[in-house]
């Protein structure tokens, strides 16, 4: 059995700082607890409207501490959730969140995709597009 190397850990805090330091510039600041629950937010959502196989791959690409976040609550046999619109994606996003509302939530998705076309493969954002429904690949290919 191999043993797991501190360096590890260390190493995906280091990623998870420059994730939230990003998505913290993104959204015009440096506050990383809001930061935090925007990506929180929106990686939920995203992953609740995936499907279990695509939501699993997509999750590979992130650093390890993002992942855990990322996993968190998921309830695999009730996705992917019906939304299939906007205003329904960001509702969710604005709940996950406690955000005030629906462009708060769409200011989120916006420095949350901007951060995620950074870090994860081109092939993995394709991949993840093609199951949304078009009105809500626009919130992440922008």
């Amino acid at each position: 059995m191999s043993e797991i190397e501190p360096s590890i850990i260390e190493r995906s805090v280091e990623k998870t700082n420059i994730w939230l330091r990003e998505v913290a510039e993104e959204l015009g600041g440096d506050d990383r607890h809001y930061a935090y629950r925007a990506l929180r937010a929106v990686l939920h959502s995203l992953r609740d409207r995936l499907t279990v196989e695509v939501a699993a791959k997509f999750a590979a690409q992130l650093p390890t501490l993002i992942r855990g976040v990322y996993y968190e609550d998921w309830h695999p046999s009730r996705t992917p959730l019906p939304i299939h619109d906007v205003n329904a994606f960001l509702q969710h996003v604005a709940e996950e969140g406690r955000m005030a509302g629906e462009t708060e939530a769409s200011i989120a998705v916006s420095a949350v995709a901007h951060v995620l076309r950074q870090h994860v493969s081109a092939g993995e954002i394709d991949d993840v597009l093609a199951i949304l429904p078009e009105k809500l690949r626009v919130l992440i290919a922008a």
